[in-house]
C-alpha cells in the first residue's frame, strides 16, 4: 500500500492511496493506523475523564472500524435528549415527548458501554506487559461502567429536568489507568504518567499487529527526553521491525539504536530546512 499526504500553506490536506485521490485525508484512518505520542498526550492519564473517554473511543474505532461511529451516534442522542429536556422544563413540550430520546440514549449507551469494555479488556493485558517492561509494575485498566436503561433514566427524570441535561450514561464514564492499586491520575508522578501513556500506545500497537492488521505508523515526538538509557533501549527494541516509526529528538546522540534514516531540521534565514546527511 502506497500512501501520500500533501500539506501546503493555505490549502486543505490532500491524500492519495495507491495513486487514487481520497475524498478526505481522514479516509486513511480505515487503511492505516497512526499512533501518536506527544507531550500533551499526558492528558490521557493526568487530565479529566473526557480525555480518557476520547482516547479509548479512538482505540475502539481502530480495533473495530464498524463501531467507530458509535461514540458520535451516542453523543448525538444525548444532545437530542438534552434539548428535549430543556423544552419540557420550559413548558414547550410534554414529558411524553421524551420517550423516544430516552429509548435512543439507553440503546446506544448500552452498545457503547459494551464496545468500550471489550476494547479495554483487549488492551489491558498488553498495557500491563509494556508498563512492566518500562518499570511501571502491576499496570491495569479499570472501567466500572453500567449501561444506562430506560428505567434508570426515567427514575432520575426530575433531576435531569432540573439540570437540563442527562446525568446518567457513558458520556460521564471514566477509565482508570493504574499501577498496582494507585490511580496514576491522582497518585502518579509525571514520569509515571508518561510511562503509562507510552505503555498504552505500545500495547495497542502490539494488539493491532496480533490481529493481522497493517503495522501501525508510530509517531513519537519528544518521547526520549525523560527516559533513562535502559528505558530508551527497551523502547527501541519494541519499535524495531514493527513497520515505520518516526522519533523526534533534540540530538541524534540520544537515539537508543541506529536509525534507518536521520532527518536533521536546522534553522535558516527563511525558515526550517530539512537535510538528509
Amino acid at each position: 500500500m502506497e500512501t501520500e499526504i500533501v500539506l501546503r500553506h493555505g490549502e486543505g490536506k490532500r491524500a492519495t492511496l495507491n495513486g487514487v485521490r481520497l475524498r478526505a485525508a481522514e479516509q486513511l484512518r480505515t487503511e492505516l493506523a497512526a499512533l501518536v505520542f506527544t507531550p500533551d498526550r499526558l492528558a490521557v492519564v493526568k487530565g479529566g475523564p473526557a480525555a480518557r473517554r476520547a482516547y479509548f473511543d479512538r482505540v475502539l474505532g481502530r480495533l473495530s472500524p464498524s463501531r467507530a461511529p458509535l461514540p458520535a451516534e451516542y453523543g448525538a442522542a444525548i444532545a437530542q435528549r438534552n434539548a428535549a429536556l430543556r423544552r419540557v422544563a420550559a413548558g414547550f413540550s410534554s414529558r411524553d415527548a421524551l420517550a423516544p430520546w430516552t429509548a435512543g440514549v439507553a440503546e446506544l449507551g448500552a452498545r457503547l458501554v459494551a464496545a468500550r469494555r471489550e476494547a479495554i479488556e483487549q488492551v489491558a493485558p498488553r498495557y500491563a506487559e509494556r508498563a512492566g517492561e518500562l518499570g511501571l509494575p502491576e499496570g491495569s485498566l479499570r472501567y466500572d461502567a453500567e449501561a444506562p436503561t430506560e428505567a434508570a433514566l426515567e427514575a432520575r427524570l426530575d433531576r435531569d429536568l432540573d439540570r437540563g441535561s442527562t446525568g446518567l450514561g457513558p458520556h460521564l464514564d471514566d477509565v482508570g489507568v493504574l499501577s498496582g492499586d494507585r490511580d496514576l491520575r491522582v497518585f502518579g508522578s509525571q514520569g509515571e504518567q508518561r510511562l503509562a501513556v507510552l505503555s498504552l500506545l505500545l500495547g495497542e500497537a502490539d494488539l493491532l499487529a496480533e490481529r493481522g492488521a497493517s503495522p501501525p505508523l508510530l509517531l513519537l515526538d519528544d518521547v526520549l527526553s525523560e527516559l533513562d538509557p535502559a528505558r530508551r533501549r527497551i523502547l527501541a527494541d519494541r519499535i524495531s521491525g514493527r513497520g515505520q516509526a518516526l522519533v523526534t529528538a533534540t540530538s541524534a546522540a540520544s537515539l537508543p539504536a541506529e536509525p534507518d534514516l536521520v532527518l536533521e531540521v536546522a534553522p535558516s534565514a527563511d525558515g526550517s530546512v530539512v537535510r538528509r546527511p
